[in-house]
């Protein structure tokens, strides 16, 4: 379920996509969450991670109790997929400990680049503890894409309890199972790519990321942000799921239920439901970014530019175990 993908070629600027594919909606709402914010990686735990926010960041929450997706003020953006492989280990209190709901809020709130978040965590190992869907009950396996407004990109999984990092510009395609190092190894048997096999057609994920990879790579420069902006949702609508019911012979593969689209430069977060035919977006430039403030995506009438539809709203609370 999921898919990421970040175009370094536009002729624009990096620019980030990404599918959100889930079994029922996660009533979804956009947030602006502003600096000075502080916050508990876990509840009741002998030795959680505790921050404060540095940068604002906006964005997209599952049933507001966590940040699935987002950017942060200096183009850091943020987003978490699934995949069925992790596995967090034991709760080994010798280290510092992060709810799942706050993965990516925490690197948003602290970081201005790809490379600050990733040279923290290997200095300053985290540990990720899952959390149970509040609706479906099923637990949170998920990992972690990052990227930022130089075009930087990593890839972040938690296997065996341990945390795997894949960091590098091209790296700029992520779904969801098999783990990251697999899917760069089962790629190569694919024309394009080195292989013979032609181009795979399904919805799996791994299919999914070679779709991904070859048509971003096809996409030729645009000579305006907006068509730049058309180009790259091309390519995540083809690597989207279709309406219809979940299959329970492939739990994992679940509908797409919304999308996103950041320019990661212009700060330009854009936000399309698959149950709308509009689409939404928002300039963090053009934004107060002192107060916690809600677009509530649920109403009607949401179309284009909805910087000024934010509502001024006392944050959510995090889902933390």
């Amino acid at each position: 379920m999921c898919t990421r993908t970040l175009w370094l070629e536009s002729g624009q600027g990096p620019i980030a996509g990404r599918n959100m594919d889930w079994a029922q909606s996660l009533g979804t709402n956009l947030w602006v969450l502003p600096a000075g914010a502080e916050r508990t990686g876990i509840e009741n735990d002998s030795n959680p991670l505790k921050w404060t926010s540095t940068y604002a960041s906006l964005v997209a929450t599952a049933y507001d109790l966590a940040s699935a997706d987002g950017l942060n003020e200096k183009g850091l953006a943020a987003h978490i997929l699934w995949l069925a492989e992790s596995d967090y280990g034991e709760r080994n209190t010798s280290q510092a400990g992060l709810s799942v709901s706050l993965w990516a809020q925490f690197y948003l709130d602290q970081f201005d680049s790809v490379a600050a978040c990733v040279e923290y965590t290997r200095k300053h190992p985290i540990q990720v503890r899952p959390q149970g869907d509040p609706v479906s009950g099923r637990w949170s396996t998920v990992h972690l894409a990052l990227s930022d407004a130089s075009g930087d990109s990593a890839v972040i999984e938690i296997i065996d309890g341990e945390t795997q990092i894949h960091h590098n510009r091209t790296f700029t395609v992520m779904t969801n199972s098999p783990p990251f190092a697999q899917q760069l190894e089962h790629i190569k048997q694919y024309q394009g790519f080195g292989g013979e096999l032609p181009l795979p057609g399904t919805t799996e994920a791994a299919d999914r990321f070679v779709r991904a990879s070859y048509y971003l790579s096809k996409l030729p420069p645009a000579d305006t942000p907006k068509r730049a902006y058309a180009a790259l949702l091309s390519v995540m609508r083809n690597a989207a799921q279709p309406f219809g019911v979940p299959d329970p012979a492939r739990p994992n593969i679940s509908m797409t239920i919304w999308r996103t689209l950041i320019d990661l430069q212009r700060g330009v977060y854009a936000f399309e439901s698959s149950f709308s035919p509009d689409i939404v977006w928002v300039q963090l430039n053009k934004m107060d970014l002192t107060k916690s403030r809600k677009l509530d995506l649920s109403q009607d009438g949401l179309v284009g530019d909805v910087t000024e539809r934010f509502v001024e709203t006392p944050a959510f609370k995090f889902l933390s175990a």
